[in-house]
């Protein structure tokens, strides 16, 4: 059960593994294209039950109860071999608990961020849950204390993020020039954030434009989101950005910098080696109540990875279109500084593991069978 679009990333990948191992598991659930496009018979999607934010889950809260409890249904009349889950820890949770009760094994790939967050949820976990497959190794000592079945398998974007063409072809392929300094945008891969973010963003670009000349905008489309949607918010704007919706690695591998929401995207950009800003947005209440429980100093991926301060973040009122173009535009004309966040990003990416991780998690979720 995959509830947002890097879960329905990872659990493509899990699904066609598992399918190299035995093609006659059928499976049914929740996810986007990606999993429909792997075999993965699709019940509720979830482009509309993903969203950011504490208070912005009661918009959908109605769909999302719904879709729980025909799943829990589900479960009960088909009683699957195995239930998957990947991230999406209230949701999942609570069909882990279901499943337990029917007698039904619990394989959850990707752990809730319990390091962040609510870590005493670590021991409920381990009730309702036979085994775990970790994708960051600070992870699984947390589970090993409670005596769960845990396993570190690396970080699947490994495998994922890769270019497909050279610098100059993708340049070609994209209409995009060389020499100009290009800067990719990242609003996210939900509505909300994007309402939120993209503006705010195509404000910063149009300061840096005053700034700086030969600049060129792309925005990688995320696959959740229609392009007349974001194009929409893009022609409100005096700047000119390219709107790609495919080979997305790519876009982002030949930026020179990148303006990114927090999220799975910001690991992705510091696999390809390119540096960037993060930028989080959520309502005023949302982030009052994540403060209070937060337990880590910073929210990106990568920074949290490496242990310190790698790329910068920029967090709600912080998160303004000057604060964005001056950090930006400080990394693109400070060389040294942008060398050295290029030196750090490698380091993070060593210490993800090595390749392999979604035929690793497919072994140890077909062992459960």
């Amino acid at each position: 059960m995959a509830g947002e679009a890097s879960g329905d990333l990872h659990g493509s990948n899990l699904v066609k593994a598992m399918h190299r191992i035995d093609p006659t598991i059928h499976f049914y659930g929740i996810g986007g294209e990606k999993l429909r496009g792997a075999g993965v018979e699709i019940v509720a999607n979830l482009s509309e039950m993903s969203v950011v934010g504490l208070t912005e889950v009661l918009s959908k809260l109605g769909f999302i109860l719904k879709v729980r409890r025909n799943l829990k249904e589900l479960l009960q009349k088909k009683r699957p071999d195995l239930l998957i889950l990947i991230d999406y820890p209230d949701f999942n949770l609570s069909l882990a608990k279901e499943a337990r009760k029917n007698g039904i094994k619990v394989f959850y790939y990707i752990s809730p961020q319990v390091w962040a967050w609510r870590r005493g949820r670590i021991y409920s976990i381990a009730q309702c849950v036979d085994r775990m497959a970790v994708i960051l190794p600070f992870e699984a000592p947390l589970y090993e204390k409670a005596h769960l079945d845990v396993r570190f398998v690396g970080h699947p974007l490994l495998d994922a993020v890769k270019r497909k063409y050279t610098r100059k072809d993708a340049l070609k392929r994209f209409d995009l020039k060389e020499g100009k300094t290009t800067i990719a945008i990242l609003p996210g891969s939900r509505e909300g954030e994007v309402k939120r973010l993209l503006p705010v963003m195509l404000q910063a670009a149009e300061i840096l434009e005053d700034r700086l000349p030969s600049l060129q905008f792309v925005l990688p489309l995320a696959d959740t989101l229609a392009y007349d949607f974001v194009a929409g918010m893009v022609n409100q704007s005096s700047v000119d950005v390219t709107i790609i919706s495919d080979d997305a690695y790519d876009l982002i591998g030949l930026s020179d910098i990148a303006m990114v929401a927090s999220g799975t995207a910001t690991l992705e950009t510091a696999l390809l080696g390119t540096p960037m800003i993060i930028v989080y947005k959520v309502s005023t209440l949302s982030y009052l109540i994540g403060r209070a429980v937060i337990n880590i100093d910073t929210i990106g991926l990568a920074n949290i990875i490496a242990g310190k301060t790698v790329v910068p973040e920029l967090i709600q009122r912080d998160a303004n279109p000057e604060a964005m173009a001056d950090e930006v535009y400080d990394i693109l004309i400070n060389r040294s500084r942008m060398d050295a966040m290029k030196r750090d990003l490698l380091d993070v990416c060593e210490k993800l593991g090595s390749p392999g991780a979604s035929q690793r998690a497919a072994e140890l979720a077909c062992e459960m069978i």
